[in-house]
């Protein structure tokens, strides 16, 4: 990991019948009919509970017309974590051991920009999320997401700095967030990253996971499994929804989350769109409004990770809002994005959200905020999704999550 630069790794080749791949990477599955068949046939966690809404998990399955091939650009990443694409083509990757790079389109990876500040890379912690400003043509800021290390234990930061106009290193490093409780664990700091139309920035905070925790996502008094809005400086909004409540923090923007790994904002209607890890049978699709509790640890669908019900727990309390969409059995959902680009105009608008568990790539098609229909996309590939991004021509991008973690390109 001290070299300046990694081995390149190929792009696929396509004729007009044949896919063809290189360096191992293998083409997309050919492609069918829409069936109108749920991608999903596993049976259910738990087969008691039955969705609150019509077409709320287990969609009809939709599949991309046309030809598809992907190329592993760029290997040798320890487990890649953000992905954010640079105005000139390159990516900016953070790596969960607290390192961030650059990647070239043509898989050159740089040696660890300098910089950062330390972080707790232990379990789920690390350094985590990245996103440029909505002004970095100007000011050539990014935000990173982090597990601070604090006497005592830790929690989930956010920090801005300049990247320095050759790349290399990170300037006037400034903490616009971080979470009032410090906890001793290493799970569940949720920590992704967005931009509002309005330029508010979002940030997604775990509860932490630990049982004795979960009811923090039920406490307005703590940030832990909530959505964070503050403005770009960390300054806190006035209008956000629980600004002068008596024993509320004011960065609190939704509450009632589990672990959301997954933030996006929506084309067109700037809505703003949460993906939550679940317990086993409960990963959720969540619709962001102000205010809102999305209920846990009180309703939620799915059982415990080992088999057990969930404590006190049913799928609808009266003042909590259900997901948009569930999946049961789990996807483990990491990053998501919307699709806007050329290469495939027949995606506009659909959401894509990494696949951990299911090491998949999930394409959903979203209509008067209804999920219609759901594909599965690089199946082949067999390795954790963490992160997805679109490049400025269509392509989409993906990170990784392995030990020898990958930047791979789907495209036409």
């Amino acid at each position: 990991m001290n070299t300046v630069t990694r081995s390149i790794l190929m792009a696929c080749a396509t004729s007009a019948l044949t896919l063809t791949t290189a360096c191992g990477a293998s083409p997309q599955a050919p492609t069918a009919p829409v069936t109108g068949d749920p991608v999903e046939t596993r049976p259910p966690n738990n087969p008691d509970q039955k969705p609150a809404l019509e077409g709320q998990t287990r969609a009809p399955g939709m599949t991309t017309q046309g030809q598809m091939t992907h190329a592993v650009i760029a290997s040798g990443l320890e487990h890649p974590w953000g992905l954010a694409a640079l105005p000139d083509g390159r990516w900016l990757v953070t790596e969960k051991p607290g390192r961030l790079r650059i990647v070239t389109e043509k898989g050159e990876i740089s040696a660890p920009i300098s910089g950062l500040p330390q972080v707790d890379a232990k379990g789920q912690g690390g350094l985590l999320d990245v996103i440029l400003s909505p002004s970095f043509a100007q000011d050539r800021l990014i935000y990173f997401s982090y597990a601070q290390p604090r006497e005592g234990g830790n929690g989930t930061a956010v920090s801005r700095a300049r990247l320095s106009d050759d790349g290399t290193k990170l300037e006037n490093l400034q903490t616009v967030f971080q979470v009032a409780q410090t906890y001793d664990g290493d799970k569940h700091y949720g920590s992704s990253l967005a931009f509002g139309p309005d330029g508010k920035l979002y940030i997604t905070i775990g509860e932490r996971s630990d049982k004795p925790k979960r009811p923090d996502a039920q406490n307005l008094g703590t940030h832990h499994g909530k959505v964070i809005r503050i403005n770009a400086d960390g300054s806190v909004p006035a209008d956000n929804p629980f600004v002068g409540r008596d024993g509320a923090l004011p960065q609190n923007f939704t509450y009632g989350h589990r672990n959301p790994q997954g933030i996006a904002i929506q084309p067109g209607t700037g809505a703003v769109w949460t993906i939550e890890h679940g317990t086993r049978g409960g990963d959720e699709l969540n619709l962001i409004k102000a205010g809102n509790n999305y209920g846990w640890p009180i309703a939620a669908y799915g059982i415990e990770y080992n088999g057990e019900a969930i404590p006190n727990a049913v799928t609808a309390v009266e003042g909590t809002v259900q997901p948009v969409y569930y999946w049961d059995p789990v996807i483990a959902p990491g990053g998501m994005t919307f699709y806007t680009g050329t290469m495939f105009p027949e995606w506009n608008g659909n959401a894509l959200i990494g696949g951990l568990g299911g090491q998949h790539l999930v394409r959903l098609v979203i209509e008067n905020d209804k999920v219609i229909g759901e594909e599965r996309l690089l199946v082949g590939l067999g390795e954790r999704i963490r992160d997805v991004a679109v490049g400025a021509d269509g392509a989409v991008w993906v990170i990784t999550d392995e030990e020898d973690g990958k930047l791979v390109r789907l495209s036409r």
